[in-house]
């Protein structure tokens, strides 16, 4: 069985723990790294990858349909450069101890951020190696 090679972070809202999520991330997988029960924060990726800035790309839009903000929000992200999915992951990594800094070491040697490859959405659904 192939190694699960792309870490997945979410916090634990109903439809990030729902049978079919699991399911889905399962068949694509990813390994899940633990996220506090019940914790009020959010996942640390949240503080990087939705910043004002999409607010601000998305402000002025108006959309007539779900197909329509899912294309914009791809859009967006589709117009980021590696280097922004880079300096979040390596963000991710010194985010854990002002999130739980007793889980901070258990995490970095559980998941070994710096040994992982990074990876990045280079078309919707597509993940490939940098």
């Amino acid at each position: 069985m192939a190694k699960k090679k792309v870490l997945y972070h979410h916090d634990n809202a109903p439809s990030h723990t729902s049978l079919k999520a699991m399911v889905k991330l399962d068949q694509l997988r990813f390994e899940l790294v633990a996220h506090p029960p019940y914790s009020p924060d959010l996942a640390p990726s949240n503080y990087y990858l939705f910043p004002n800035s999409l607010k601000r790309w998305l402000q002025e839009k108006r959309f007539t349909s779900n197909e329509e903000v899912i294309a914009e929000t791809e859009a967006y992200f589709k117009g980021l450069d590696v280097s922004y999915y880079r300096k979040g992951i390596e963000m991710l990594e010194n985010r854990y101890p002002s999130v739980s800094p007793s889980k901070a070491t258990m995490l970095r040697n559980k998941y070994n951020f710096a040994q992982k490859t990074l990876v990045f959405i280079k078309n919707p659904g597509t993940f490939q190696p940098m």
